[in-house]
């Protein structure tokens, strides 16, 4: 295996110092190292963290290859310094069977970019009426732990709380895209000032908040392990913090643009800004930053969703919802929280590892560990250009916005995927 000498690097924001990477691991950091067969990487003025690792990816394949793929999905998380991300359930068909979850799996190991860890649905066809082979799926080469409809809430309580006694048995998680659909049916955007003035069917808070409240209930009663889906309200925060002062088994997360654009942006009635759960108010985002900073808030989730042209250059209500993220989630995460770089790795790669069993993964530079790593400038500002994108799909709201921080490494078991900024392979 290839060798690499980081020299003057800062590792997770502490003093300059060089760090040795050699058969997949991190095999020295100290200062004045040499190894002539290793390529050098000049990290003077660069930031080395653990490899970032994302609960909340949307693959698309199987069925939407237009959109996305494992590879360029893949090859988009690398880019943005991720080593691992995991892949939800709601493809073609969907991820419901053993069968699928171990193809998705095997797809991310031939493209050998990131590790993709497959999500699997909770219900059948994530229609809502009858669990999925859970322990099937658990059972399998891809070993599923985590289990989520996103996209459609598990809206029916006593099937919730069979799936959350069925995973109990493995440790598994259910997660929860928290969303009572007798109260969003039609909504366009957050229920708000903005949704009245523009005339557009509003999404009330309530929606998300009376969810999370009814399955952090349900999780303390079982005694199992629930994972909230990108949290968007000031309540909802308030509902978590209240069941994390009581030692209900809950984690949370928010998504990079629910920490920075609000609803506002619907004014321009532009689809790329359509997103479900939807952009709140400024509001919501001061209590999802606090959340975030203070732990109730656990972890930042992309929730990249890439969608074709058609489905987004179009009318507003008939845009699907959604946005990519993997690629400018660190540069959001340093925009919001600015280089506080042991909160970022534990929000961005040691919770999120951890949350869902990745071994590995999560885990700060240091000798004999898996050189599972990327490396940032964080002096760098670079404008967001659709066009560049990995991604197949290029509906980013962050089109032409200038964003602190750039991916100048990043390596999967000591092979760079990244290299001085640009796709390895």
């Amino acid at each position: 295996m290839s060798a690499y000498l980081i020299t003057n690097v800062s590792v997770v924001g502490g003093p300059p110092t060089d760090l040795l990477i050699r058969d997949g691991v991190v095999a020295e950091i100290a200062d004045g190292l040499s190894a002539p067969d290793a390529t050098v990487v000049d990290g003077t003025g660069l930031v080395a963290l653990p490899g970032l690792v994302d609960l909340h990816t949307h693959l698309r394949e199987p069925g939407r290859e237009d959109a996305e793929t494992v590879e360029s999905g893949s090859r988009a998380a690398a880019m943005g310094g991720y080593t691992a991300v995991c892949a939800m359930a709601n493809t073609s068909p969907v991820a419901d069977t053993a069968g699928v979850v171990e193809q998705v799996w095997r797809l991310g190991r031939e493209a050998g970019l990131v590790d993709v860890q497959p999500i699997g649905a909770v219900t059948v066809g994530l229609a809502g009426e009858r669990l999925a082979e859970l322990g099937a799926m658990a059972d399998s080469a891809a070993r599923v732990r985590i289990f989520s409809d996103d996209g459609h809430c598990v809206a029916d309580p006593l099937l919730m709380r069979r799936a959350l006694e069925y995973v109990k048995a493995f440790d598994g998680v259910i997660a929860q895209h928290a969303e009572e659909p007798r109260l969003t049916e039609g909504a366009q955007m957050h229920e708000g000032e903005v949704s009245t003035r523009l005339g557009l069917i509003g999404w009330p808070a309530v929606a998300e908040e009376a969810i999370i409240a009814r399955d952090v209930l349900l999780a303390e009663h079982v005694g199992s392990r629930l994972h909230v889906c990108h949290v968007s309200t000031a309540g909802s925060v308030e509902v978590l913090r209240q069941a994390k002062a009581r030692g209900v088994r809950v984690t949370a997360e928010v998504t990079p643009h629910h920490l920075l654009l609000t609803d506002e942006r619907a004014e321009t009635y532009d689809p790329v800004f359509k997103v479900n759960p939807p952009l709140r108010t400024a509001a919501d985002i001061a209590a999802l930053r606090a959340a975030l900073a203070d732990g109730v808030i656990d972890i930042i989730a992309t929730d990249h969703a890439p969608h074709a042209v058609e489905d987004k250059e179009c009318e507003w209500a008939y845009a699907r919802p959604g946005m990519l993220g993997l690629e400018t989630a660190l540069s959001i995460a340093l925009d919001v929280l600015g280089p506080e770089w042991d909160l970022i790795a534990e929000r961005m790669s040691r919770t999120p590892a951890r949350i869902a069993g990745l071994t590995g993964h999560g885990v700060d530079p240091a000798p004999g560990v898996p050189a599972n790593l990327t490396v940032v400038d964080p002096a760098a500002r670079r404008t967001i250009e659709p066009a560049e994108s990995a991604s197949r799909s290029r509906n980013t709201p962050y089109a032409r916005m200038t964003l602190p921080g750039r991916i100048v490494a990043t390596f999967l078991r000591g092979e760079p995927t990244v290299l001085d900024g640009k796709a390895v392979k």
